[in-house]
């Protein structure tokens, strides 16, 4: 006769219960967390050229102290805008060397207040320096630098031969 099967008891684990949405929980935090330790707002993927210009890839610590560039194209001209405040044209460097454009600039500032009851000394400085390859047909003898309100403007106007090589296409309606 066949033995009668011994019936062992079942306990429910409360804990097993909430242990797993807790456990699907962190794993997912754990996705977030490495998503946002992998997003650098500074390395976004900028382009590497525009109008033909060379932009160098800046580090975070550069962005920090290096000037907001504004690259733009107009009529037989490219112009170069950096926002330099708190400098004056003396402390702003624009050179050419084999046909790249350098821009340097160092800002130094020194602010003391001596009271009766307290002594306040703040020291600001820094340096920065960009260089941009110019494309072809810029015309190096002709480029002109202005700095006015913070602002320094760099006109690089093209050569007769680049301007020739423009041509408009007219855009029709279908």
């Amino acid at each position: 006769m066949a033995e009668a099967a011994t019936k062992l008891p079942v306990q429910k684990s409360v804990g097993a219960a909430r242990t797993e949405p807790q456990t699907r929980l962190q794993s997912l935090r754990k996705e977030i967390d490495a998503l946002f330790d992998d997003f650098h707002p500074f390395d976004w993927r900028l382009p590497s050229k525009m109008f033909g210009f060379e932009i160098p890839r800046i580090s975070y610590a550069e962005w920090q102290i290096a000037p907001a560039i504004d690259l733009l194209e107009k009529d037989g001209a490219y112009e170069i805008s950096a926002e330099l405040p708190g400098l004056d044209e003396k402390n702003v460097e624009v050179s050419l060397t084999n046909h790249t454009l350098t821009i340097k600039g160092e800002k130094s500032e020194e602010k003391k207040e001596d009271q009766k009851d307290y002594y306040l000394s703040e020291r600001r400085y820094g340096s920065f320096q960009r260089s941009f390859q110019l494309p072809e047909g810029v015309d190096v003898d002709k480029i002109d630098a202005h700095f006015a309100k913070g602002v320094l403007t760099v006109m690089l106007p093209k050569t007769a031969e680049a301007k020739k090589a423009e041509k408009k296409i007219e855009v029709k309606t279908a």
